[in-house]
């Protein structure tokens, strides 16, 4: 039966079969269909064989072709969701204004069909993999809808027929059950031996999974129907098994069942093993559950450890207790698969998410029923999932396919709250999460290594390197965003509890130890991973549940929360077995715990208004808390002072990173904020030596000169005294979390990064801390961001710096928040690199400088502070208490007294101290709280803790400990009389000596005894105290005593002396006439000021005091030091004065030096500055011309023998060729019905009129009748030094020797200039002498023109001699070779036989005419604005003509041909034409007049007079004009033609007929008509010129078609004879060229306009003469004849070059090229290139377009500039220039709305043309600037 079914065709069985099962009885149709598809799928046939497929296809359309079913079904979609799944690098939008989840994005076509306008929206490339949510109103907005989703589609569309999907239903099953099949027969374990290659079953299988792929793409109708299928349980129960009888399907169905087995969280081994242990797991006692390690009994299971007792202690720790209501032991038992879906998605995870395989999944997605049961089934596999993943050796793409998955399920808050109920979501994430990071656990070695039971993750581990955890951590993150589900989370302690011991894997990971000895001998970078690991996977899930933490409503959560946050920590200190020391040297700055609980502190006290104190522990556990945040910001100190420099630049770039824009909020400002809640509430005198402890500076507080300090070095104790006052200065005034609200925050944060630099957009957006959960819905770029910005800070245009870098768009702050705002504390706490804080300053004193504020260098400014959130009051008590008033006080007193190791910075701090503390007044409700402590405490030094009435306390002794050696020391023996000695034992007993540690002792001491009478079981070191004083130290300390009788006030007033080194620098009465205005800015002066008013405002008491210390004002004495101080401070002033000339002097000098060297290499940019330094060249002829040599400095003549040469570049360019006739540029195409066309171009148009003249003409002629050069020319250009060639030769070996070069190829000759540093890659010889013969050179000596003409025939005729062998003439060789090599082979050979002298000489005069040409260019296209050339100095035209025509002479043109004979003479020998008759020579006519002018003064003896060349040029002028009006003529009608004959006959009579226009004109025409061959082709071109031609008119076009010529001859007048070009307007330019060119003579030159033909000058008939060049077309054959026409109009008048006119809007550009195929090869590119210059689309680094190992864009350069390639990156937004072998990144002329480029489209903002920008570039372009402008070079060695 099966194999006729076979046998017939298939679209009809497929027909009859349908017909059959539509039938009410449909069983044989049934059996029939069962038939035909148990032998077409059946699983044993190889799955390559693609006939099942077109079966498949087949049937299900029954019959039909598969197109038009498709499109059938489509029509029955009742879709309103896009849905589109995208892979990675798709190009997505994501509008936020329209968004509700921050993952929404939207295809191109539905971004683009939607309304967008004014949106907050960005473009992005997809990482990962995407789909389109236009359409789901659960993702977004429906007002963002897209046109075609906008619409409910679901009402109109009329329901399916019922027989149209009948098929599907039946054969679909069978064919997923085949791919299944396959799939389980192809899979192998990786550990079995078998050879392992699943992308090859996957290869196979493409068909089959491309076909469901097809299916899903039909719309709803089939997705439908794909459901059903994919859900159905009895289905597959039915089909899975196989049936009985068929063995293959059975084996097929064991693999399943083996590869099912492991896929539990535990392998089935563990689960042996567990069971053995005394854990029951069934399904009931799932209580408790091990995960990844068994019982502790058996620690070889639980972590890589080798001895055994750790690895058990660990194995105890590692014991994780599940939630008790995972009754459903899922996620630890192996899976059960109920359906196809499920299998399917288990054979996907197994195969490693295959692309194919994953779009098939998610295309379904629109589809409700399949996404809840997906859903639901990927929550099922989640476990496995991960475990694969972990295994993966694909992790990257691997992530990237699960998330693309997850992303798309997580973020809909119905489906995700749907799963957490009920299939356990969060329980299995965290069990997976933490079973992940189990299984890369070590001891944690913090505090004591031997014992901790601590273990933390090992960051080197591959799982946390290659950030492999990312995708759960993202998806967890992300259902936390759901308010339901984070709830849910919150209230479940079990779960808060096993997240807790999750943190606490990160809590002291990446411990640092500090090198000691020897440098560290590997750095590793495990850091990155550490920070990575800790915002990712504990920072981003706390902030994520942070937000559902705002109101009220929500205290219980918070309280939960930290009560857990402080179990866990207290059971981490247990487990490091820490007392209250931390070990020294070692620090980790993962403290997630630490940070956990200070957020939630945060939020609870700001948000939630609970009380501080119920939520803190008791004072012990405090301190605890306190250590470890302190220890951190100690070392960040120690790490700034260079005493970890032995650990290698890795520690430098933790520190770095942890205060960085990204990291700083999840923290270093907990960490902040946690001390300063631990220093509200412990015993400020405490927490303030614990500081100065930490910070190791203890020894350094006392009033000796000298001390010994155990634990720094010298040079080390500055920076940590000044770290240790910033931090305590940061500590007591930042107010992030004590009460400031958000907006303040930001703005803040905005104004501090603003001081620091002038900031981008983008980059402040970066450097701006947000609220760092992305998914918080708090983006930064909302509106508040935009308003804070335009509020504190001014936009700044992008614009360019002469040197050519472009700047980008930058916002600078205002004046007033210079004034007002700059807080250089939050700058300090802010700053990545210590330089920015410098930078900060320094544009803050520069601002003080330019607003006339404050002259010299201000010191930090005092900013006031947002009040005190009521809850964090006590923080006031640590300004307020006597440990710090005696730091303070010594700190003072050492500073007046010079001591060692003082700096403003200290002085800086302290003062701002004391200005916080008067500032913070503490309400003194009860003084009297523990008098007892007070007691003890330093009696003598201060009677209160009140910084006012400290202040003016006087200390009058000081009990010390010195060194003997110290100054004071006393020699003598104690005194005899009774007197002294009474008065010096009250001084013993009231000088106070003052320990730092042993305060701290004793206070730690009394709160533990307090706090717990069981303190004395802890057994605490005793010799600590003593610990700071090292054991047989040289000199002995010993105690002596000082006397001070100073008050902090009688200090300040004595440093304010100091400063402004005035004797009395305050008067008694100053304080009465103070204003406090201007005390905001300035210097220390100012600063004591300011606090000196205040304290007097606050109190009576001292005012008073500082009345009389001012009064009492005597000297300074400094005991014991008096004189040499002073001596000092007189010499320094002295010194200081002196170094101040001298500087003065100095910088004179450089500056007329850099004055006289920016003369000679003025800038490349600007040539109309120039035009006013011209020296008329003719003064500079007078005598031998010196030249410098920029190499040894000598200057002389250039000479045969030594020759002297110019640095120039020399380069090939096409830049001419480009020029079009119309002054517009042209588009570029954004559709595919706009083009470019290349027909116009000048370099086109020159290459027909050659091809043409050659077809008909003899070759040398035609070679000496045009120019070449416009493509591929060689154009010369210099900086204008000059340098001897031979020693220009040694630079070049030095250079070569010289390993390091920088982008340029010694060995094509390339080199930069010695002095300016210019590109350049050739020496041009400069010709010796140009003395005497100068001056005659140039008098006219009024001959007449016949005689001139007779000279420049003889002086033709004379031969070149062969110039001797000498070095100028080698290299003059050696020259001409390098402009040979300049330019491409192509571009040189036009003869018909290639390398023949033609040929030679045509490249050679047309080098002098692309020069001539370009620089026309650059003038703007007209002589119109004078001037000399680009600069005079900077031309090299004078030079390069005289080495051209040395090597022209060498060519002597045949007196037979030579033109200049036809030009001023009549032939008579009319039969010579006849013996060459093939090819005739080219016609005058037809000749290019600026050619022939070149050819002639290059072949003629150099140097040539004045007179010579006015002769030249007024004869090839009167062919120049009648070539104009030969074109003139064919351009009329013929009635027109008439007229003007008949009308131009009659003046032929006149006088001056010769110098009519109109009388040549007529007779032109008569000539022509004559023949019949010349006007009679082109009738119907002619009719189009309607226009009647009037005299006016036609003189207008006369001369503009003379205009090219004379602007050429009188630029090469102005070089070679250094004639000055006089400036005119564009209308009178004809005439001022035509005096200048002696064309008429000044006195016939009257005010009104020249007249064209009253610039001929006729030596024979000019009637005659004409008439013989007429005869010279009219003689030609009939063949030839069609092309006179073509060949008479060549119009010489070209625009200037433009590049190709962009959009406004770069998204024109990206939409249509980013997604076109290349022309060459079909495909994408995958870097998209265009061309600028003429528009042409390549693909960069393309392989498939390559030739001979040259990629496309380097071709394209080669053949459309002469290898200078303009590109613009279509994916990267930026331009690139490819210049030879060289290339560089130019920038983007594409700028944002706040000015800034975005290199590979990274933010994706919408981008438009900055016209600027695009100008710059193609100014440029045409002035063949490149190399000197753009800096960064590159070889890229054909591969672009």
């Amino acid at each position: 039966m099966a194999a006729s079914l076979l046998r017939r065709d298939k679209k009809a069985l497929a027909a009859q079969l349908k017909a059959d099962l539509s039938r009410t009885d449909n069983s044989s149709g049934l059996r029939q269909l069962q038939e035909l598809l148990d032998g077409e799928l059946n699983p044993e046939k190889p799955a390559t064989d693609t006939e099942a497929v077109d079966w498949c296809k087949c049937l299900i359309t029954g019959g039909e072709c598969f197109q038009d079913f498709c499109k059938t079904v489509r029509s029955y979609d009742h879709n309103t969701l896009c849905g589109l799944v995208w892979t990675a690098n798709f190009v997505a939008y994501r509008c936020r204004t329209c968004g509700i989840s921050p993952c929404m994005s939207l295809c191109a076509d539905c971004f683009n069909h939607g309304d967008h306008t004014g949106h907050d929206f960005n473009m992005f490339r997809s990482q990962a993999g995407g789909a389109c949510d236009c359409g789901d109103s659960n993702v977004m907005k429906e007002t963002g809808f897209c046109r075609r989703h906008r619409l409910r589609t679901g009402e109109n569309i009329p329901s399916i027929p019922q027989d149209l999907l009948l098929m599907s239903e039946l054969v679909l099953p069978r064919f997923i059950l085949s791919v299944i099949q396959y799939l389980r027969d192809g899979y192998t374990e990786p550990d079995s031996s078998a050879e392992r290659d699943l992308q090859k079953v996957l290869q196979q299988l493409e068909p089959q999974i491309s076909f469901l792929e097809e299916l899903t793409k039909m719309g709803g109708a089939m997705r439908t129907v794909l459901t059903k299928i994919l859900t159905n349980q009895q289905a597959f129960k039915e089909l899975s098994m196989g049936q009985e009888e068929n063995l293959f399907a059975k084996n097929n169905y064991d693999k399943y069942l083996s590869a099912l087995k492991n896929s539990g969280l535990v392998s089935m081994e563990e689960k042996a093993q567990s069971a053995a242990s005394d854990t029951p797991v069934g399904a009931e006692g799932g209580a408790e559950v091990l995960l990844g390690s068994a019982a502790p009994g058996s620690p070889h299971e639980s972590i890589k450890e080798e001895d055994q007792d750790a690895g058990q202690s660990v194995g105890q720790r590692k014991r994780v207790k599940l939630s008790s209501s995972t009754k459903d032991l899922c996620i630890i038992e192996s899976l059960k698969h109920k359906c196809f879906l499920e299998e399917f998605l288990f054979w996907t995870i197994k195969y490693e998410f295959p692309q194919k395989m994953v779009t098939f999944l998610l295309n379904m997605l629109p589809d409700q029923d399949y996404k809840i049961t997906f859903t639901k089934t990927f929550v099922q596999h989640y476990a496995f999932i991960m475990k694969t993943l972990m295994k993966s050796h694909e992790s990257d793409t691997m992530s990237n396919r699960i998330v693309h998955i997850s992303v798309q399920l997580f973020s809909n808050e119905e489906l995700a709250r749907h799963v957490t109920e009920e299939c356990q979501l969060l329980d299995i994430m965290v069990t997976v999460l933490l079973y992940m990071m189990e299984s890369c656990l070590i001891k944690s070695e913090l505090q004591d290594e031997e014992n901790s039971r601590h273990v933390v993750v090992n960051c080197s581990e591959a799982l946390l390197k290659n950030n492999t955890y990312w995708p759960l951590v993202s998806d967890f993150i992300n259902i936390l965003s759901h308010q339901s589900v984070a709830k849910k989370f919150l209230e479940d302690h079990s779960l808060l509890m096993l997240w807790m011991s999750f943190v606490s894997f990160f809590q002291g990971m990446n411990l640092n130890k500090r090198e000691l000895n020897e440098h560290v001998e590997f750095e590793s970078q495990t850091y990155y991973a550490a920070f990575a690991a800790e915002l990712e996977a504990c920072a981003q899930p706390m902030w994520g549940l942070l937000t559902h933490c705002k109101v009220k409503e929500t205290q219980e959560y918070t309280k939960t929360v930290v009560r857990y946050c402080l179990e866990t920590l207290q059971i981490w200190f247990d487990a490091i077995s820490f007392n209250d020391e931390p070990s020294p040297n070692q620090v980790t700055f993962h403290l997630p715990l630490h940070r956990y609980y200070a957020m939630f502190l945060s939020k609870a006290v700001k948000c939630q208004g609970l009380d501080l104190d119920s939520l803190l522990p008791d004072q012990e556990m405090l301190m605890k808390i306190m250590v470890h945040p302190l220890q951190i910001q100690a070392c960040l100190s120690e790490i700034h002072s260079n005493m970890w420099v032995r650990n290698g630049l890795q520690i430098k770039g933790q520190a770095m990173t942890y205060v960085q824009s990204h990291f700083c909020n999840s923290m270093i400002d907990p960490d902040i904020y946690l001390l300063q809640v631990c220093a509200s509430r412990l015993d400020p005198d405490y927490f303030i030596s614990s500081v100065f402890e930490r910070f190791k500076v203890v020894d350094l507080l006392t009033m000796a000169s000298q001390h010994q300090n155990a634990v720094l070095d010298a040079e080390q104790e500055r920076p940590m005294l000044e770290g240790a006052l910033t931090f305590l200065v940061i500590l007591t005034s930042l107010r992030i979390h004590l009460g400031m609200t958000d907006d303040e925050i930001l703005r803040a944060e905005m104004v501090s990064q603003l001081c620091m630099n002038d900031r981008t957009h983008s980059s402040l957006l970066d450097l701006i801390p947000e609220n760092p959960n992305p998914k918080s819905g708090i983006v930064p770029g909302s509106c508040s961001f935009e308003e804070m910005l335009s509020a504190v800070a001014d936009f700044k245009a992008p614009v360019f710096e002469p040197g050519g870098s472009m700047q980008q768009g930058m916002y600078t702050p205002k004046a007033e928040v210079w004034e007002k705002e700059f807080d250089p504390i939050m700058v300090v706490l802010r700053t990545v690199y210590r330089r920015d804080v410098q930078s900060a300053m320094d544009r803050y004193s520069a601002f003080l400088k330019q607003s006339g504020l404050h002259p010299g260098n201000p010191w930090p400014p005092y900013k006031a502070r947002t009040a005190l959130h009521p809850c964090y009051k006590g923080l006031i008590k640590l300004l307020h208490c006597k440990t710090l008033h005696i730091v303070i006080f010594t700190l003072l007193y050492k500073i007046w007294m010079d001591h060692q190791n003082m700096s403003e910075h200290v002085l800086c701090m302290v003062l701002y101290l004391i200005e916080l503390g008067l500032d913070n007044q503490v309400q003194d409700s009860k003084e009297d709280e523990e008098p007892c402590i007070e007691e003890h405490c330093h009696d003598s030094w201060f009677p209160g803790t009140n910084l006012l009435s400290n202040l003016h306390h006087v200390i009058n002794f000081v009990r010390v400990r010195v060194p003997e050696t110290a100054p004071e020391v006393k020699r003598e023996a104690p005194p005899s009389t009774s007197s002294e000695a009474s008065s010096y034992g009250q001084n013993l007993r009231e000088a106070q000596v003052f320990s730092l540690v042993a305060e701290r002792r004793r206070k730690f001491q009394e709160i533990i005894n307090r706090s717990s009478s069981e303190a004395n079981q802890v057994v605490r070191p005793k010799s600590s105290s003593t610990r700071w004083v090292p054991p047989g130290t040289p000199p002995q300390l010993v105690t002596e005593i000082l006397e001070i009788r100073e008050s902090m006030l009688s200090l300040l007033i004595k440093l304010h002396q100091k400063l402004s080194s005035k004797q009395n620098s305050l008067s008694a009465s100053w304080l009465d006439n103070m204003d406090m205005s201007h005390h905001a800015h300035g210097d220390g002066i100012t600063a004591i000021e300011r606090i000196l008013t205040k304290a007097a405002t606050r109190s009576c008491q001292i005012k008073r005091s500082i009345q009389d210390i001012c009064g009492k004002v005597s000297p300074p004495v400094p005991p014991k030091k008096n004189s040499p101080t002073d001596k000092k401070a007189m010499d320094k002033e002295e010194r200081r004065q002196r170094a101040r000339e001298r500087q003065q002097k100095l910088l004179a000098e450089f500056a007329s030096r850099q004055k006289s060297f920016m003369e000679t290499a003025m800038d490349v940019e600007s040539p109309e500055t120039e035009a006013a330094m011209d020296l008329g060249a003719s003064e500079m002829m007078e005598s031998e011309v010196l030249y410098d040599c920029v190499i040894c400095g000598q200057s002389g003549p250039s000479t045969e023998d030594r020759p002297t040469g110019l640095v120039v570049l020399l380069q090939a360019s096409s830049v001419l060729g480009h020029r079009c006739k119309s002054e517009e540029a042209k588009k570029l195409p954004t559709c595919d019905e706009e083009h470019i066309y290349s027909a116009d171009t000048c370099a086109v148009a020159h290459d027909v009129r050659l091809t043409l003249l050659q077809r008909f003409f003899k070759d040398s002629s035609c070679l000496q009748s045009v120019s070449i050069g416009w493509d591929g020319g060689v154009y010369m250009q210099t900086c204008g030094h000059t340098l001897h060639i031979d020693c220009h030769k040694s630079y070049m070996e030095s250079l070569r020797n010289d390993q390091v070069l920088q982008g340029f190829s010694v060995d094509k000759g390339e080199f930069t200039c010695p002095l300016c540093r210019q590109f350049a890659n050739s020496v041009l010889p400069c010709r010796p002498g140009r003395g005497s013969e100068a001056g005659t050179w140039h008098t006219p000596t009024n001959k007449k023109t016949s005689v001139l003409i007779k000279e420049v025939r003889d002086l033709q005729e004379n031969l070149g001699l062969f110039p001797t062998e000498s070095n100028l003439s080698k290299e003059m060789e050696l020259v001409i070779e390098d402009i040979k090599n300049t330019t491409q082979k192509k571009y040189m050979d036009y003869g018909k036989n290639p390398g023949s002298p033609d040929g030679d000489f045509l490249f050679l005069y047309s080098v002098a005419r692309t020069n001539l040409e370009l620089e026309l260019v650059h003038r703007g296209g007209n002589l119109c604005c004078g001037g000399a050339s680009a600069a005079a100095k900077r031309s090299c035209l004078n030079q390069l003509f005289h080495v051209l025509a040395m090597h022209m002479r060498l060519y002597s043109i045949d007196s037979a041909y030579n033109p200049w004979t036809k030009l001023t003479q009549l032939t008579q020998n009319k039969e010579a034409d006849g013996f060459d008759e093939e090819s005739p020579e080219v016609p005058m006519l037809f000749r290019d007049v600026p050619t022939l002018l070149i050819i002639f003064v290059l072949t003629m003896p150099q140097p040539l007079r004045k007179e010579h060349f006015t002769c030249l040029v007024k004869m090839l002028y009167n062919l120049q004009f009648i070539q104009a009006l030969a074109a003139l003529s064919t351009k009329m009608s013929p009635e027109e033609r008439q007229a003007w004959n008949t009308s131009g006959a009659i003046k032929k009579a006149a006088v001056n007929a010769d110098m009519s226009s109109e009388a040549l004109l007529s007779h032109i025409i008569s000539e022509f008509s004559n023949s019949n061959n010349v006007y009679a082709v082109d009738t119907e071109n002619t009719m189009l010129s309607s226009s009647v031609w009037s005299p006016q008119s036609m003189e207008f076009n006369l001369q503009q078609y003379c205009l090219p010529f004379l602007r050429l001859s009188c630029l090469l007048q102005h070089h070679l004879y250094g004639d000055n070009l006089t400036g005119c307007s564009e209308e009178e330019e004809f005439s001022s060229l035509a005096v200048c060119l002696g064309l008429v003579h000044h006195a016939s030159a009257p005010s009104n306009p020249v007249n064209s033909a009253s610039c001929l000058e006729w030596v024979v008939s000019a009637f005659e003469l004409v008439t013989q060049w007429c005869a010279e077309v009219k003689g030609l054959s009939p063949a030839q004849a069609e092309l006179s026409l073509t060949l008479l109009v060549q119009d010489p008048q070209w625009a200037v070059p433009h590049l190709l006119q962009l959009p406004d809007n770069y998204n024109i550009i990206f939409q249509y090229y980013h997604r076109k195929a290349c022309t060459a090869c079909k495909k994408v590119p995958k870097d998209p290139a265009l061309c600028l210059v003429c528009g042409t689309f390549v693909c960069l680094k393309g392989a498939c377009c390559k030739q001979q190992g040259v990629c496309e864009c380097v071709l394209h350069s080669q053949h459309c500039g002469a290898a200078t390639g303009i590109f613009l990156l279509i994916n990267a937004s930026v331009i690139i220039i490819i210049r030879g072998h060289r290339f560089c990144l130019w920038g983007s002329v594409y700028l944002d709305a706040h000015g800034e480029e975005d290199r590979d489209l990274r933010r994706g903002k919408p981008l438009f043309l900055c016209a600027e920008r695009y100008r710059v570039l193609e100014q440029q372009w045409v002035s063949h600037t490149f190399d000197h402008i753009n800096k960064r070079w590159g070889p890229h060695y054909n591969g672009l």
